[in-house]
């Protein structure tokens, strides 16, 4: 009440406040106790000497400099009143503190009593209206955390479970603004953005999964826009591991093909703003074996960004549509220019942006001058290089009708069969499992989880793409400014810059899709020799059988980690000594899936096709990880590291591999009663 204010008007409000009493179920005591404080008032306000004297005390007080503050004694009998006026004066999380403290001992009222009631009630009604003031200062996750408490209070009373359903339901609908409200907060605030990821995914969990629709309190339209609003608040690292998760699923929650195709993006904006090709890499090998249909104009994107032209020309040629193509014609008269300048577009428009922690300009020149892509890319070509020899050797001796070859381990092998030596055997959903829930439709094209402009989609009746065919020679046919310098100047000015050959590369560890590294083999195959010491010829003896790392086959309903380890290493080492030149203790049949015979098998061709007489591998598992489970497949995140070397018939070294760290995910799949390795993808 102002100052100003008469000793009619005080009187005029007091009646007012009498007449409307709070219709909460207070009992008549505390309404009692509540009137007799409001008359107490009116008498001090209505007489000018004892109101004189009050407002002097109170202009005392402010002149403290804030020390001391202004307070009532009030008798115990008039406690239950006083706390009314407080809410009812809109100090609601004031008026929730005082019950709450009036609610525990020693000052805690005797069980079922009237004052227990009031001061439940009471504290009940001020956390709601507390909460929402909150909410409308932005302060959601205090806002949260009042309704926690209050929530804890009735529960430990055991009354008014009415207001307790109310107030779950209120924190319920603040899990958005919570979320937006900790991963908005600094990076250094690490515990806060912790929970907010938390939060996220418990989200995203109620809804039944990125593209579910089952929390009626947030419809999909409001979710959508809530998704594309937090995305920003997101570090890349942060959107890799959420969106890899949810691609997944896992026991309640289905597999999500927007998330994989946005994992992918994030990948590759982290492989090109950290200049990392085997990230980009990665997300193409995921994008490709993701079977979405439309994805060729990015698979293209990412193909140039790996240095294969001509693979990354074919890519686009096959799936740009006429106004894409009518797009690129602006943009140059040379194919390769073409795609630099829709290369850049794609950077700027849907990969780099959405990012907290990623600045950084769409510059080709600049990606392609880093050290660590040029050393990729020469590595890449290198092995492309052998891979042409070697099939070129192959299809000489086919032609020719002549043996392959006379290895006792690769006739054993070649009875599986060698049909899907050209399939990707890092493809992936495994077979074995059924495509995900139907209800899981692709998204509209308008929907903001898709920031590409041709919006992928899982299709369960389209094949899926296959790898399109090395780009090593076209690569190589490129003028003669180089094959590493063409992509930068033609993104820059789009005009043939004259540089004289390649640049200096340095070598890198082979992370390529288009050969991968095989951190699938041999757990105790021998150890490579020094880089600049010739290894020792074969023996002419006959090759002793592998010796196995582990008991099979593996029967168990329910394998635990080690059997799942033990069952990998044992494939790992029956590769290692094919691949070796020895006989495996046990058939490659026994252990893997027949598609991964037949690759094994295929690799042994080529190997003979490029002069390897022995490939001598190693591998350690270094740590395997279940990841998600269900009857009849398992998926495990393990970390291998792996290093091979390749001799010729005289023992001499031909190619090497040096010790690198992987980290894959493995599939096992159940064929009736029998555990099997199904295959590997990289992660990230």
């Amino acid at each position: 009440m102002r100052p100003a204010t008469d000793a009619q008007t005080v009187l005029h409000t007091l009646q007012q406040r009498l007449d409307r009493p709070p219709e909460q179920g207070f009992t008549a005591a505390a309404l009692e106790a509540r009137a007799v404080l409001l008359r107490e008032s009116a008498d001090v306000l209505s007489d000018p000497e004892r109101r004189q004297a009050y407002e002097a005390e109170l202009m005392a007080l402010d002149t403290e400099d804030g020390a001391l503050t202004p307070g009532l004694d009030v008798p115990p009998s008039r406690e239950m009143g006083a706390l009314l006026l407080l809410w009812e004066a809109g100090l609601a999380i004031d008026a929730f503190d005082a019950a709450r403290r009036c609610l525990q001992p020693p000052q805690a009222p005797a069980l079922g009593s009237h004052r227990e009631a009031d001061l439940t009630l009471l504290a009940g009604e001020a956390c709601r209206m507390g909460a929402r003031e909150l909410q409308g200062r932005r302060q959601f996750e205090r806002a949260a955390q009042l309704l926690q408490e209050g929530i804890t209070l009735m529960r430990r009373t055991g009354r008014q479970p009415e207001q307790q359903r109310q107030m779950e339901h209120d924190l319920a609908d603040l899990l958005p603004f919570r979320v937006l409200d900790l991963l908005r907060r600094d990076l250094s605030a690490t515990d806060e953005r912790a929970e907010g990821l938390n939060l996220l995914e418990m989200l995203v969990e109620r809804r039944g999964g990125l593209e579910g629709d089952g929390d009626p309190a947030l419809p999909r339209k409001d979710f959508q826009d809530f998704f594309k609003q937090i995305r920003h608040y997101l570090t890349v690292q942060e959107q890799v591991d959420l969106f890899s998760r949810w691609a997944s699923g896992n026991a309640t929650t289905p597999g999500s093909a927007t998330a994989e195709f946005l994992a992918c993006l994030a990948l590759t904006a982290s492989g090109f703003a950290q200049r990392k090709p085997e990230r980009i890499a990665a997300a193409q090998l995921r994008l490709e074996a993701s079977g979405q249909p439309g994805l060729q104009p990015f698979l293209a994107c990412q193909h140039l960004l790996l240095g294969r032209v001509a693979t990354a020309e074919a890519c686009f040629s096959q799936g740009a549509d006429p106004a894409l193509r009518a797009w690129a014609a602006e943009h140059g008269s040379e194919p390769l220019a073409q795609l630099c300048a829709y290369c850049c577009d794609w950077l700027r428009r849907d990969v780099l942006a959405g990012y907290r922690d990623i600045e950084i300009d769409p510059d080709l020149e600049a990606y392609f001058a880093d050290r660590d892509v040029q050393a990729y890319v020469e590595q890449l070509d290198r092995r492309q290089n052998r891979e042409l020899q070697g099939r070129s050797h192959a299809g000489t001796e086919a032609m020719s009708a002549a043996p392959l070859t006379t290895d006792p381990v690769l006739d054993s092998l070649a009875s599986r069969g060698t049909a899907a030596s050209s399939e990707d055997p890092m493809r992936w959903p495994d077979p074995l499992e059924p495509a995900a829930d139907p209800a899981s439709l692709p998204l509209e094209s308008s929907d903001p989880f898709r920031t590409a402009t041709t919006t992928p989609a899982r299709s369960s009746a389209a094949p899926r793409p296959r790898r399109a065919p090395l780009g090593a020679a076209g690569w190589k046919a490129l003028p003669g400014w180089g094959r590493m310098a063409a992509a930068a100047v033609l993104v820059s000015a789009f005009v043939a810059a004259g540089l004289a050959g390649m640049m200096a590369l340095r070598p890198l560890s082979p992370a390529s899709p288009d050969k991968q590294p095989k951190p699938g083999v041999g757990a105790t195959g021998t150890s490579p020799p020094p880089a600049d010491t010739p290894a020792k010829s074969p023996p002419a003896a006959k090759p002793q059988p592998a010796r196995a790392a582990g008991p099979v086959p593996l029967t168990s309903a329910e394998p635990d980690e080690s059997q799942l380890r033990a069952l990998l290493e044992t494939w790992l080492q029956t590769k290692a000594a094919a691949l070796d030149g020895r006989t495996p203790a046990i058939p490659p049949a026994d252990l893997a899936r027949e598609r991964l015979v037949r690759e094994l098998a295929a690799e042994l061709r080529r190997n003979r096709a490029r002069g390897v007489s022995r490939e001598q591998v190693t591998t350690e598992i270094q740590g395997l990880r279940i990841d998600t489970r269900t009857p009849r497949r398992i998926a495990a995140a393990v970390d291998i590291r792996y290093s091979d070397t390749a001799l010729d018939a005289q023992g001499k070294v031909v190619d090497r591999t040096p010790a690198t760290n992987f980290r894959n995910l493995y599939i096992f799949g159940r064929e009736g009663e029998v555990w099997k390795v199904v295959g590997f993808r990289p992660l990230s």
